[in-house]
């Protein structure tokens, strides 16, 4: 049960044609120095050796020579540096990263001195369209954002509401699609199929409103489009200095233009329903000022956030249509993403692991799930569960995390930080550390997370950083865990799922690690 390595020959070109663009981008930027660069990479020809720091150039030549497995470098820079690394930009980019996957600086960060470590105006420039949504911002309007969300998501109705929303989307989405796609042998991007089921329940759960995109003629759907551009300017944005970007921004030209024009399509979408919900919600104004919304979880989110007190005052106008905005958009990123990239490699994985496939098969023959029973059948599959936690760990949803310290500290690893630097955690080089999870970190095995007991084994999240870590763990990981398993057992006891042969499954380079061309399949009937 081996997960196949990123370092192939196959993989290596289609990377190549990946990261292509990001490539050319540096290669524009430096063409007065590129005499210079071309002879620092001939010097760099040994295999896993640490970035040079350069005179002038930093260590900018190390990541041009490997832009195209940039994953799969970041585990060998973390490897052959004891799992943290200290990267140096050229010297006018102001670039100052300490890279680390050490779990006793990952807990210091996020936990023991969070307060230290919030996400930095660095990172809210970078990801200026999120705005004062949940996961771009600090201190009061994250508390404000926590608590809003808590109520909703750790509602006792929740859970029944999450249910039968999820089930909803099977029986009129999900499943017409893969019975149509079986009856007449299409292939179907599974990937895509995913996407189009989470996009629809967030839409409900946030807004209150489907937008139909997961049907059998798979209508386009420009804002989850946008959501898929903006995800990658996110990641070119960290991987140049910040004046390119800004440069490029200025001119609007490429993926900045391209990001201009993401972000009046989100705008438009959101901003719409915002106002539809204004309208609903004053109609029924005299019903709803008898609800408590402390007994009762609303329909959505939005009628949620609408609903605060309106006297409250603050530095932000938490009524105001900029910051619903910001809230809506938000969610849409973290309930899209993740659990359909989640669900995709889950999915190869199973295919790349038939043993496992089986032992999944087996634990679920003769258990029958419906919404009535969901919670008490699910918790019973334990191997299930493994199976699924292993998939997050060797395939986090979300690639990297970003810190920025406020005053001078020290790391447990020794490492001194100051406000100038960023520091950054690479989920994905965390799951396949050795000196993490030992010399079978590779490998796909449940097993790893089964107790002698036969029970789930639990991790510390600075480890397993996948739902996040310290008071930012992810409130939505309950939420996540339901949908999945909702999914995959449907699709289980129902299909057959064959990947097309051929078909080149690499991780895309965006901040969401989905595959990059798509998960392309033929699905059967079981019986």
């Amino acid at each position: 049960m081996v997960v196949p390595q990123q370092g192939s020959t196959y993989e290596y070109t289609t990377l190549l044609a990946t990261s292509y663009d990001l490539t050319m981008e540096y290669v524009v930027i430096f063409i007065p120095l590129f005499p210079l660069l071309l002879l620092c990479c001939y010097f760099l020809r040994r295999k896993n050796r640490l970035p040079t720091n350069w005179p002038l150039l930093g260590m900018f030549p190390a990541v041009l020579k490997n832009v195209h497995r940039i994953h799969d470098y970041f585990i060998e820079v973390m490897e052959n540096s004891h799992s943290t690394f200290f990267f140096k930009g050229p010297w006018f980019t102001n670039m100052y990263v300490l890279a680390t996957v050490d779990p006793a600086n990952v807990n210091h960060v996020m936990s023991k001195n969070f307060g230290n470590y919030p996400k930095g105006s660095k990172l809210k420039e970078m990801l200026d369209i999120l705005g004062d949504g949940v996961a771009n911002c600090d201190s009061l309007v994250w508390k404000y954002h926590r608590k809003i969300a808590q109520s909703f998501f750790h509602h006792p109705k929740f859970h029944e509401f999450l249910v039968n929303n999820t089930w909803d989307k099977l029986e009129s989405g999900l499943i017409p699609v893969l019975d149509h796609a079986s009856k007449n042998s299409i292939e179907v991007d599974l990937q895509d199929l995913f996407q189009r089921f989470t996009f629809d329940t967030i839409c409900i759960i946030a807004m209150d409103h489907d937008p139909g995109s997961l049907s059998i003629d798979s209508p386009f759907i420009p804002s989850s489009k946008a959501l898929d551009d903006v995800e990658e300017v996110f990641f070119s944005r960290h991987a140049v200095p910040s004046y390119v970007w800004k440069f490029k921004r200025w001119l609007d030209i490429g993926d900045e233009n391209k990001y201009r024009k993401a972000w009046k399509i989100l705008d438009n979408f959101i901003y719409k329903f915002i106002a539809l919900k204004r309208e609903t919600l004053s109609k029924e104004k005299s019903s709803m000022e008898n609800e408590d919304v402390n007994n009762e979880v609303s329909t959505d989110l939005l009628t949620l956030y609408i609903k605060q007190d309106e006297n409250y005052e603050g530095p932000i106008d938490f009524q105001s249509e900029k910051f619903l905005r910001d809230t809506i958009l938000n969610y849409f990123l973290a309930g899209r993403d993740t659990t359909s990239a989640t669900l995709s490699w889950f999915f190869y994985l199973l295919f790349k692991n038939p043993p496992v496939a089986s032992k999944i098969k087996k634990e679920l023959e003769n258990i029958t799930i419906n919404r009535g029973n969901f919670k008490e059948v699910s918790n019973k599959l334990v191997y299930f569960h493994s199976a699924l936690c292993e998939t997050l760990r060797l395939y986090p949803p979300v690639v990297f995390e970003v810190k920025s310290p406020v005053e001078a500290d020290i790391l447990p690893s020794g490492h001194h930080v100051n406000p100038d630097m960023q520091i950054i955690f690479n989920m994905y080089a965390m799951g396949r550390m050795k000196s993490i999870w030992g010399d079978d970190c590779y490998e796909f095995k449940p097993e790893r997370w089964i107790s002698e007991q036969g029970k789930i084994r639990h991790e510390p999240s600075y480890k397993f950083l996948a739902f996040n870590a310290g008071p930012r763990t992810c409130i939505g990981k309950d939420m996540a865990f339901t949908q999945m398993k909702i999914i995959v057992i449907t699709i289980i006891q129902n299909y057959v799922i064959e990947v097309v042969d051929e078909h080149r499954v690499v991780p895309s380079i965006s901040m969401i690690f989905r595959m990059k061309y798509g998960f392309k399949v033929r699905i059967r009937r079981s019986r």
